[in-house]
C-alpha cells in the first residue's frame, strides 16, 4: 500500500509503531517493527544519554530499514539527544511537547524527516507553519497524554486534515487492520499504534504491566490528571486517588505533588500497577493476546487487506458481502 508517508519515509506498510517510554526504549521492539515494513520508533524519553547512543548502535546491527526516534523536546539533556540524533543521522524524529522550528534546518541537510506530535487543530498548524515534514495527530482514546479536550481521534484527524497540506498519521483508539482501514478511509497516510505493539514480546516492559493492559476492557483506560499533565492510564488505585482529590477540590500545591507522586516507571520497570501510572489507550480492550511484533504486523497487515477488499466489494453492486468478510 502506498501513501505519503510511506513514500516520504522509504517504508512499506503505512503503519507507525508508538515511542513509548520504556517499552521502546531499547533496540528489540523498533528494529523488529522496522525489520517488518512498518516504521520502529526508539523512545528516548527516559533514556540516558550513554544508553541512548548504545541503543542506536544496536538499532544499525538489528535493522537496515528506516526507524525514527521519539524525543520530548522539553525532557533534560534534550540538546543532547538531538546532538547524538544528528551524529548518527537518525532517519526520522518524532518530537513532541515543544517547539521544531530552531531544530529542523540541520536536520534538513543530514535528510532527515522531522515529525511533530500534536493534539488540536492550532498546534497542527503552527507545526505545519515551522516547516515539519508530518504530523502525528493524536485522538483522546491514545494512551499517555492524549488531550484534554475528550475530542475523538475520528474528529481531531478529520479536522486536521481539512486545513493541513502535510501528511497526516493518526493516533489513538486503532488496535487492528480494521482500525487503520478506518483511519486511512478518513484521510490519514499511516496511522500510529501503541498499546497494540506494548502487548508484545519485544516491548520492555513489566509482566504485570503486560498482564494488567491484557486483561484490561475499553472503559478502563481513563483519563486522569485534568488539572496537571493529563495521562490516560489504567484505573487503578493511583487514578482512583486524583479522582477524589478533583472531588474535593484538593489544593494545587497538594494535588500536583500526589499527581507527581506516582511514575510510569514505577508501573513499567517495577510493576507496581496499582500505584504507578499504566499508561493504555482505550484500545486495550480489543487486544487478547501477546505476539511478537513481527506477528502483529503480520496480523495488521492481513486485516488491512480484508477490511480494503470489503469496502472494495462494497463498492461493486453485482458483489454480495459475506458474513466472513464483515468479521
Amino acid at each position: 500500500m502506498k501513501t505519503r508517508i510511506t513514500d516520504l519515509l522509504g517504508i512499506e506498510h503505512p503503519i507507525i509503531q508508538a515511542g513509548m517510554s520504556w517499552a521502546s526504549s531499547s533496540a528489540a521492539l523498533p528494529s523488529a517493527v522496522s525489520n517488518a515494513g512498518g516504521l520502529g520508533v526508539l523512545a528516548a524519553g527516559p533514556m540516558y544519554v550513554q544508553d541512548f547512543i548504545k541503543a542506536l548502535d544496536l538499532m544499525a546491527e538489528l535493522t537496515q530499514h528506516p526507524f525514527a526516534v521519539n524525543i520530548p523536546l522539553y525532557r533534560p539533556q534534550a540538546t543532547e539527544i538531538l546532538d547524538v540524533m544528528h551524529a548518527h543521522r537518525v532517519p526520522v524524529i518524532i518530537a513532541s511537547q515543544g517547539g521544531p522550528k530552531q531544530h529542523l534546518s540541520r536536520f534538513r541537510d543530514i535528510g532527515s524527516r522531522w515529525i511533530q506530535v500534536v493534539s488540536t487543530l492550532e498546534h497542527a498548524l503552527k507545526a505545519e507553519a515551522a516547516g515539519v515534514d508530518a504530523l502525528v495527530v493524536v485522538g483522546s482514546e491514545a494512551g499517555g497524554h492524549p488531550p484534554a479536550n475528550d475530542v475523538s481521534t475520528l474528529v481531531t484527524v478529520r479536522q486536521v486534515l481539512q486545513r493541513v497540506s502535510i501528511p497526516v498519521i493518526a493516533g489513538g483508539g486503532a488496535a487492528d487492520g480494521w482500525g487503520i482501514a478506518a483511519l486511512l478511509a478518513l484521510g490519514a497516510d499511516a496511522v500510529q499504534l501503541g498499546t497494540r505493539f506494548l502487548l508484545t514480546h519485544e516491548a520492555t516492559v513489566h509482566p504485570a504491566y503486560k498482564d494488567a493492559v491484557l486483561n484490561a476492557g475499553v472503559a478502563d483506560a481513563v483519563l486522569v490528571g485534568r488539572r496537571s499533565l493529563p495521562v490516560r492510564t489504567l484505573n487503578n488505585r493511583f487514578a482512583q486517588s486524583i479522582f477524589k482529590a478533583e472531588a474535593r477540590n484538593m489544593p494545587a500545591e497538594e494535588y500536583e505533588a500526589l499527581f507527581k507522586k506516582s511514575t510510569l516507571k514505577q508501573a513499567a520497570l517495577q510493576g507496581d500497577v496499582e500505584w504507578g501510572k499504566v499508561e493504555a489507550g482505550q484500545s486495550a480492550g480489543l487486544i487478547d493476546r501477546i505476539e511478537s511484533a513481527a506477528d502483529v504486523m503480520q496480523d495488521l497487515v492481513r486485516e488491512l487487506a480484508q477490511a480494503c477488499q470489503r469496502m472494495q466489494a462494497m463498492s461493486s453492486p453485482s458483489t454480495t458481502t459475506t458474513s466472513a468478510e464483515k468479521a
